[in-house]
Order: structure tokens, then sequence, then C-alpha cells
């Protein structure tokens, strides 16, 4: 049975263990010597890991009494937290290696961070949720002040390091009261005391969820997002625009449906308040913005907000339609942030809006596929970005929450003046001395394939549409 076990969490045992021999490798090597090699590395064994989980991985086991959960869910979550990371890293190097940047922690950080988020999308018991939380938020809360001589990058670590131990004092009491009314923190545990849900038992999931929806940057626990997504480097921005988020997603979903699914209606208003907050303040705070980093920012919380739509729904339909929606949003944030890091005038990398004014007329097939993933971003069809929406907002009506696709379908509308306003810029700005895109190989393939995707995937979404149902499935039954 032991053996059964530590089979089922494999993939999370070797990263671990590669994450700890690649450290010291490292170190015995010398500074940073090893940088570029275990940057690769890394990105390998991440999209190794992706590939066993996709295709090895079948049923639905409960490892550890229970503490752990491998299931279709958990594996489709994972197989996108992989590939997300891997493409991050890649793309990063170039970064990194321009602005002298490039140290060998950056990547160990990255896959210790993944091991806590695969932990979090399997976990079957509180315990194991906070741990796999937090083993990612420290190794974020490092990467995020990587930059050790900039101010901004220093006051980015220092803010999300506050605010996230913040969030999980508040995840903690949550759990606590749980525990306290449930007698249990086992998921399973906790549903089979919910036939008559004491008052204390939901003031407790509230506070879960309050913990949680820092980690998707949900409106009102936002407020860390704007400022780390500015000061942080870069690649490290991109890196918590795309994995965290999806993982953070899968476990408020886990959560919800494995300890609480008998109660939809209780915590399916919570979060429905949270999407409506997201969606509004994320589309009318962007529009000022005048950084592409901060602007970024305030369209994840936006995002956010949409796929939280899905979840509220409380159906398996809408947990399908939030798996679709975070795996076409992480896409878009991996070409989107890959133009990003290839921006730089004089020698510098920039990231003001402004600096794009007619980079069509310098780079015109790259502020062409910049155009596409604006377009994407903003819901407009026949981008993959719209039928990312379309499944939120269309499993909200069936869900009966009509209100709900209708306060969303408003914001997108809001949202698109921002995304729009980027490329308004491009094609028909002021000629002023603007931002040059130097890219790296890996940059230019990164953004070329993922506009190619937003465009190609209208014809079945490559399949990701069946895949998500039979993770649903799993999750919901």
């Amino acid at each position: 049975m032991i053996a059964l076990d530590f089979h089922n969490v494999l993939p999370e045992i070797v990263l671990a263990l590669y994450a700890m021999a690649a450290l010291l490798a490292c170190v015995y090597a010398g500074k940073d010597a090893l940088t570029g090699v275990v940057t690769w590395a890394t990105a390998g064994v991440f999209i190794a890991l992706a590939a066993y989980i996709g295709f090895a991985g079948e049923g639905s086991v409960a490892a550890f009494g229970g503490m752990f959960i491998d299931d279709a869910f958990a594996r489709f979550a994972k197989v996108v937290i992989l590939l997300s990371a891997a493409g991050v890293l890649l793309m990063s190097q170039d970064y990194l290696a321009r602005n002298q940047m490039g140290r060998f922690e950056y990547p160990i950080l990255i896959a210790l961070a993944v091991v806590g988020m695969m932990f979090m999308v399997s976990a079957g018991d509180l315990m194991t949720l906070y741990l796999g939380l937090e083993l990612q938020s420290l190794a974020l809360y490092v990467v995020a002040a990587m930059k050790r001589d900039d101010v901004k990058s220093t006051e980015a670590g220092l803010k999300y390091f506050v605010l996230g131990s913040l969030s999980s004092g508040l995840l903690l009491y949550g759990a606590s009261l749980v525990y306290g009314y449930a007698g249990t923190t086992d998921f399973a545990g906790i549903m089979s005391t919910l036939a008559e849900p004491h008052i204390g038992l939901v003031i407790g999931l509230v506070f879960l969820i309050a913990g949680m929806a820092f980690k998707v940057s949900a409106a009102p626990f936002h407020m860390w997002t704007p400022d780390v997504y500015e000061g942080a480097p870069t690649p490290v921005t991109a890196f918590f625009a795309t994995a965290p988020k999806a993982a953070a997603m899968a476990m408020i979903a886990r959560v919800v449906f494995d300890a609480f699914g008998s109660i939809p209606a209780q915590w399916g208003q919570v979060l429905a308040a949270l999407a409506v907050a997201s969606m509004f303040l994320g589309a009318i705070a962007a529009i000022g913005q005048r950084d592409i980093k901060r602007l970024m920012a305030y369209s994840s919380i936006a995002h956010m907000g949409y796929a939280l739509v899905g979840l509220a729904a409380g159906t398996a339909e809408g947990v399908q339609a939030m798996l679709i929606y975070m795996a076409i949003y992480v896409t878009m944030n991996l070409g989107t942030f890959a133009f990003i890091m290839s921006l730089e005038r004089d020698g510098k990398s920039i990231s003001d809006i402004d600096s794009l004014n007619m980079f069509s007329k310098r780079e015109p097939l790259k502020a062409l596929a910049v155009l596409i993933l604006m377009f994407s971003l903003a819901g407009v069809p026949p981008m993959l970005g719209f039928f990312g929406k379309f499944y939120v907002l269309k499993a909200a009506v069936d869900a009966g929450m009509t209100w709900l696709a209708l306060a969303g379908a408003v914001a997108s509308v809001i949202g698109a003046f921002y995304y729009l306003r980027i490329v308004f810029f491009m094609y028909f700005g002021r000629e002023t001395a603007g931002a040059t895109s130097r890219m790296a190989p890996v940059q230019w393939l990164m953004l070329v394939a993922v506009a190619a995707v937003m465009l190609l995937g209208v014809v079945n979404l490559f399949g990701i549409e069946a895949v998500a149902a039979t993770a649903a499935a799993a999750l919901v039954g």
C-alpha cells in the first residue's frame, strides 16, 4: 500500500529530488556557472513530467489516507502548470542574461514552487493544501525580490511577503474553524458533516475562500498584484501571471467541490461576488495605466473574475468552462510576456505603453502577432479568448445565474478598451522614438506560436474541450 501511495506521488517526488540535486550541483560548480544548463534542464524535466502525467495517468486514486488525490482534474491542472512553467523558463533566459540577472537560484526556486502547486491541486486534506500553498508562496516571495539592487523589485518582494502572510493567516483561521466544527481536516470527512451545516463551518469556508482568493488576485484581495507585477523582474511577472494562477484556481475548485460540494448555494454566492468585483475592478482600473506590466496585472484580476464565474455556477459544466478558460488564459499570457520581455530602448528593458507608438512600422510581423493576442485577451471573436469567455458565461446562464453572465459581458466590453488602446498605439500612434524589440529565438517562437494558436484554435480548441469535460466529471462526479 505504501509503495502504491508513493507511485501516485511519483512526479512530485521526482521534481523535488531534481530541485535538490540541481541546487547541490550549482553550489559546488561555482557561482552561476550552470545557470543556463539548469534552466534548460528544469524546463526539460517539466515537459517530461507533463507528458508522463498526461499520458500515463488514469483513474482516480486517493493516496496517504486521502491526503493526496490523483484524478483527471489534478492531472489536467498539473499539465497546464508544468507546461506554462517550462515556457516561462525557456523564454526568460535571454532577458535574464541581458540584464545581468542570470542566477542559478531562479530555475530551482521555480521548480520548488511548481512542486507546491502540484500538491495544491491534488490536496485531499486542509493540511496538504496548506503545505503545498506555502511551499509555492515562499519560493515566489524570493523570486519577486530577485533583483536585489533594484528598489522596485525589493519593494515587490516585501509587499508580496507581508500581504501573503496576511492571506495565510486568513486561510489558517478558516481551516481552524472548519476543523473545530467538522472535527477533521479531511475533505471527505468535512463533506460528511454538511447534512445540516453549522454556521461556524460556513464562516470557516468564507475565510478559506478569502485566503485562496488572494492567490488568484481576486478583488478585493488584489492589492498586491499591480505593484508586484510592475516591480518584479519581467520573467518573474510572466510566471506569476501563468502557473500560480492556474494552480490557485484549481485549488479553489478542489476545496469547494470536494469538501463543500453539498452546499453550493453558500459558496456560490461568495464566488459570484468575488467574480463581479474582480471583473469590474480589473476592467476599470486598467484604463488609466501607462505601464504594460501594471496593465497586465489588472488584466489578470479581470480574467480571474471570469474564471470564478465558471466556478460560481457550481456545476460540472462550470468546472469544465473554468479549466478551458485557464488553459487559454495561460497560453495568451505566455505570448504576451514573450513580447514584453523583448521591449527595450537604448539597450535597456522598458515596459511603458507610450513606447509602442507606431511599433507596426518598425516591426510589422510582431505587431500583427500582438494585435491577435490583444484581441484574444479582449474576447473578440473569432480569437480563442472569445470562446473562453463564452464557455464560462454559458455555464453561468445554464446554472440560472443570468445576471452574473450579463455582468461579465458588460465588464468585457469595458475591458476591451485598454487592449484596443495598445493596438491603437502600435498602428495609429504618434511618431516618436519608441521601443525596439530584440527577441531571442525562443521568445519569437513563443509569440508566433501563441498567436497562431489563438487563430487556429477556433476549429476544435485542439481537443481540450473533451479533456476538460473528463477532468470536471472527475471532480464533480
